[in-house]
């Protein structure tokens, strides 16, 4: 399924230009239409007991203040979008913390974009989980992109992950409008001997297959790792030179602590290139 409309955070930090620009490439490819959300921090259930802001001035200042800040993000956007030429592009002001906020968001849109946290940039909006609860809550492919580096053209050269889980299946399948664009796919299969039953007599086959049907040109690359292959699959992204690693995202949720697996925890601290993740 082609995307037709794209979602991506939108906030005053210093990365926020990069995955703006991103996803403003991704949606002209795709002649879709791109929306930037910006929250302002502020719980949705205290914004719409708008009687408590009106007892008290100092809570509507408060207001006034989280709201200035995230329409300033959104100048920012919408400057961007018209500087690049998008025809097709809204911006939004939502009253929420940001993982509670893009996830609503999210049942309407087929891509959402967003950055990896940056230890050295903390934010009263940003909670240090939002990756891991987008990725998990959103119920769409998620474009995490690094809060380090600048990334033009991505998805020229993409390294897929593949261990045949339903994970992995929903973002191979999602991230196929990326696929037919790119010059070189490789898919790489960890340890295939670990699950024999679930990757068939030649590992990677099926999925290649599937994917040649879809008009994807694809190698398939097998791979051993003894230890942690979250790491593995890192070096091999800086092997390979890809510009765009897709993989399923793993994990659980226990309250609002977030409980991921090894490979994807290792990928979401860890990424040098951009990732596309679906659970």
């Amino acid at each position: 399924m082609p995307y037709k409309t794209v979602l991506v955070h939108v906030d005053e930090s210093a990365h926020a230009s990069e995955r703006i620009k991103i996803a403003a490439a991704i949606a002209m490819a795709e002649n879709a239409h791109l929306i930037g959300t910006a929250m302002t921090g502020a719980s949705r259930y205290l914004v719409q007991a708008r009687m408590l802001a009106e007892l008290d001035p100092n809570l509507r200042t408060h207001l006034d203040f989280l709201h200035a800040r995230a329409m300033r993000g959104l100048d920012d956007f919408e400057a961007t979008a018209q500087k690049l030429g998008l025809t097709s592009f809204e911006k939004r002001m939502v009253d929420d913390e940001a993982g509670g906020g893009i996830c609503l968001q999210a049942r309407y849109a087929d891509l959402v974009v967003i950055g990896q946290n940056d230890p050295n940039e903390l934010s009263p909006v940003v909670m240090p989980d939002f990756p891991e609860y987008v990725v998990l809550y959103s119920g769409r492919p998620v474009l995490l992109v690094p809060y380090s580096g600048h990334f033009e053209g991505i998805g020229k050269h993409v390294l897929v992950a593949w261990d045949a889980s339903m994970p992995a299946t929903r973002a191979v399948s999602s991230a196929i409008p990326l696929l037919r664009r790119a010059q070189t796919v490789q898919v790489v299969v960890f340890n295939p001997h670990v699950r024999p039953q679930a990757h068939g007599n030649v590992p990677g086959s099926d999925i290649a297959l599937y994917l040649a049907r879809h008009e994807v040109r694809v190698e398939v690359v097998q791979r051993s790792a003894e230890h942690d292959i979250g790491l593995a699959l890192q070096a091999l992204v800086s092997e390979l030179q890809a510009d765009l690693l897709v993989m399923g995202g793993y994990g659980h949720a226990r309250f609002r602590e977030i409980l991921l697996g090894g490979v994807t925890s290792t990928v979401l601290e860890t990424m040098r290139v951009p990732v596309l993740m679906a659970h």
